[in-house]
């Protein structure tokens, strides 16, 4: 019974590692179709947006059955708990890539503008926290998840200097205000996605150590207390 218990576990974490990938590509379609102004990458994250939502409601199924049949206790119970809520984020990082994806089409359809944003490198920054957060998730590390949430501040550092450029834009020149309010939302988008990386990572912490760092907790005081 042990067996066919971690079997299912396995291909649980599987499926969650197949929409990851969806995912994290998504995101990285996105940020290049505004770097490229590449209509194309664009629709593929468009597209991709149901496969993303049928994996999640397979997880959340293939989850709920793990706990109404298996009675799971302490370690393997908080990863089946990780996997439903980073089943969670991992779609709304969908939602958020194909957003910008609309933009980035609707910007297409206008006159083309500099903008005082670097979309690309916070979008590499967002990706990236993904990417780490996935990664730790992986290989069981909190520590790892844990240098991913120190990154939040840079992406959110960086949305806030994106707001005050861009409104500083609008003001100076308002007949790029459709294309800088489209900007804004993409920052914005991607400042959501490290959001999503961050809640990844805490759950990842919560997984292998016990410890919720949710709500500002410091992760370095519980990450000293491991539980089985």
């Amino acid at each position: 019974m042990r067996i066919k218990f971690q079997h299912s576990l396995d291909e649980l974490k599987e499926r969650l590692l197949v929409m990851a990938g969806l995912a994290e590509q998504a995101v990285q379609r996105c940020v290049a179709g505004y770097a490229h102004r590449d209509a194309v990458l664009c629709d593929q994250v468009i597209a991709s947006e149901p496969a993303i939502n049928a994996l999640e409601r397979e997880i959340d199924q293939m989850a709920g059955d793990l706990l109404a049949t298996e009675q799971p206790m302490a370690i393997d119970l908080r990863f089946i708990l990780a996997v439903l809520r980073i089943n969670g984020d991992l779609e709304r990082v969908g939602d958020q890539a194909v957003n910008i994806a609309r933009r980035v089409k609707e910007m297409m359809a206008m006159p083309e503008a500099d903008m005082p944003v670097d979309i690309p490198r916070l979008g590499a920054l967002a990706g990236a926290m993904v990417g780490a957060a996935l990664q730790a998730f992986i290989e069981g590390d909190a520590e790892r998840a844990q240098q991913v949430l120190l990154l939040d501040d840079q992406v959110d550092a960086m949305n806030s200097a994106a707001f005050k450029s861009l409104s500083a834009l609008i003001q100076q020149r308002p007949e790029v205000t459709t294309q800088a309010l489209n900007v804004l939302i993409m920052a914005k988008n991607l400042e959501r996605i490290g959001d999503h990386a961050t809640n990844i990572a805490e759950d990842v912490i919560f997984w292998v150590v016990g410890a919720d760092v949710r709500h500002g907790v410091p992760a370095e005081l519980q990450l000293e207390h491991r539980v089985a």
